[in-house]
């Protein structure tokens, strides 16, 4: 059970840290609790466009300490934050393997 527990607070931790970088990196006018994991990042969700996602990715890897390979940075991994989320603590976990 511990390891679940793990799992899930290192996910709420990501989740929190990257709706603080989208607040205060990309000027999101939204509170933190107002960002729901499963709104889509771009179009009809927060908006964002193209500029914002390179925005974005320079400050997920500066908070996170990653370099994202940018083959894998397709719309899949930026479609919302949750999916974003999953990019960011797969990636982590690579990192930490090595």
């Amino acid at each position: 059970m511990h390891y679940v527990d793990a799992l899930i607070e290192a996910r709420e931790q990501v989740l929190d840290r990257i709706r603080e970088l989208l607040i205060r990196e990309l000027k999101v006018q939204r509170a933190p609790d107002e960002l729901d994991p499963d709104t889509p990042l771009f179009g009809t969700g927060l908006g964002l466009d193209s500029v914002d996602a390179v925005e974005l990715v320079v400050a997920v890897e500066a908070a996170f300490g990653l370099k994202l390979p940018e083959r894998a940075l397709g719309p899949a991994a930026l479609r919302t934050i949750n999916t974003l989320v999953d990019f960011v603590l797969e990636h982590r976990a690579h990192v930490h393997v090595r």
